[in-house]
């Protein structure tokens, strides 16, 4: 793609990235077939290709976003199914991370909109203010239709995605190792991130205890917190970036301490973050070597197992599970085989997802701010998944696990519970009845 930008502004460093990014686009247009959005509203605009465009546009001409720009740059998942697909080889997730900057920059939205920005920005990060309003949406679930019929769509998406299940007690997480089991093979740390202690505690606890039981010693680092990801994609660029040097820090005074073989992610959202922190940083001078270095010892959960050489084993019962390759794992991170080998090593009969390369529509926060669409993709999500007929549906990121949970009966586990399980560990929650041998509800 031919570009016009001014010496002036490629003296800017990530205008420079742009047009490097924007000049490698061809306009073939690979990328509208696996686009979501494209494939439900047939929008050039809603296109990698169409958003790419108005992208160049407002870049080049330095002009503040409009209204029209940020409505199809706002419907984009940043799924990155595009740069899966796409044999040029374009960078689309850190062009649009800067268009989402630029807009919050340059572009006031509307006043309910901020707010509700605000609001997610700085409650989803914080696990005790998550807690809370985890707790207040359970009690208003029954409304959500009512909110609905009001016209409160994105209060209606949040109260109806609130899952109703036992949230953990509230405590310190962070700070905390747990020893090997045997002589020890490793050292890792594992990130608590701020979703996954409220909804999903057991997710860590089990790979916590796999990993043990492997020999591999786990520390929670002390100050570790968010990772980023959910200011990032909203463009809340120094909000990010804070989150990123503050786990940055205590990530390096591990490694300076007892030393880090590995940072292992089970949230595979924070993982494709945290994997790019060496870019994010790269034009700071205090923090770009240790991003990069942070960056290059991140593993998601399941691509760390596959390394460990782990005994194969026999699964507790012959269990079909559907395995949902979360977006930003098998498109961001480009992990795709190791976590279905690692469930057919332990005994587990493993299904691919009919339509696995689109989004399932939870994309951080894109279910609550685009929730027409994303229900839309839920509902095609699940009409694939259960003509699979699985037991249960496998998946290596809690927003994925929620979204999907939130439209079907199946049970919803992240990948690393059945693995524990398979190896000596207790139960997934919702798989209770499948483990004592009673007839799943969903298949009864």
């Amino acid at each position: 793609m031919q570009t016009a930008f001014s010496l002036a502004q490629l003296a800017d460093p990530q205008t420079a990235e742009a047009e490097k990014i924007l000049r490698a686009c061809v306009h073939c247009g690979f990328c509208t077939a696996t686009c979501p959005t494209y494939v439900l509203l047939g929008d050039e605009l809603d296109s990698p290709r169409g958003r790419i465009y108005l992208i160049k546009e407002m870049l080049e001409h330095d002009r503040p976003a409009t209204a029209d720009v940020v409505k199809h740059i706002d419907r984009c998942l940043s799924c990155l199914a595009c740069m899966t697909t796409c044999p040029s080889g374009v960078h689309y997730m850190h062009l649009v991370d800067h268009a989402r900057e630029h807009i919050e920059k340059t572009y006031k939205r509307p006043l309910l909109d901020r707010a509700m920005r605000g609001l997610l920005a700085r409650v989803l990060p914080d696990p005790a203010l998550f807690r809370l309003a985890v707790v207040a949406g359970l009690i208003a679930k029954p409304f959500a239709p009512v909110l609905q019929a009001l016209g409160m769509k994105r209060m209606a998406a949040m109260l109806r995605l609130t899952p109703r299940r036992k949230l953990a007690p509230p405590g310190e997480r962070t700070g905390k190792v747990s020893a090997a089991q045997g002589a020890r093979r490793g050292r890792v740390a594992l990130l608590s991130g701020c979703i996954n202690p409220v909804l999903a505690p057991a997710t860590n606890a089990a790979a916590i205890r796999l990993l043990n039981r492997h020999g591999i010693e786990v520390v929670v680092a002390a100050g570790e917190a968010c990772c980023g990801s959910l200011a990032h994609h909203m463009g809340r660029e120094d909000q990010a970036l804070a989150q990123a040097r503050n786990n940055i820090d205590a990530w390096m005074r591990e490694i300076d301490g007892a030393g880090l073989d590995a940072i292992l992610i089970t949230v595979s959202g924070c993982g494709t973050t945290v994997k790019d922190y060496g870019f994010m940083l790269r034009g700071d001078r205090d923090y770009a070597a240790k991003a990069a270095r942070i960056s290059g010892l991140t593993k998601d959960i399941t691509e760390y197992l596959a390394t460990l050489d782990l005994p194969a084993g026999a699964a507790p019962r012959p269990l079909t599970v559907a395995y949902h390759a979360a977006c930003s794992l098998q498109h961001g991170q480009k992990v795709t085989q190791a976590p279905k080998e690692l469930l057919c090593k332990f005994g587990f009969v493993v299904k691919d997802v009919p339509e696995g390369h689109l989004c399932c529509g939870s994309a951080g926060t894109y279910n609550i701010l685009q929730p027409a669409l994303a229900e839309r993709l839920r509902d095609r999500k699940i009409g694939n998944i259960e003509r699979l007929r699985p037991d249960v549906i496998a998946a290596g990121n809690i927003g994925c696990i929620t979204q999907i949970a939130a439209g079907t009966a199946i049970p919803v586990v992240h990948t690393v519970e059945l693995l524990d399980w398979a190896t000596g560990g207790p139960v997934p929650e919702g798989l209770e009845e499948i483990g004592t041998g009673a007839a799943p509800e969903h298949l009864a």
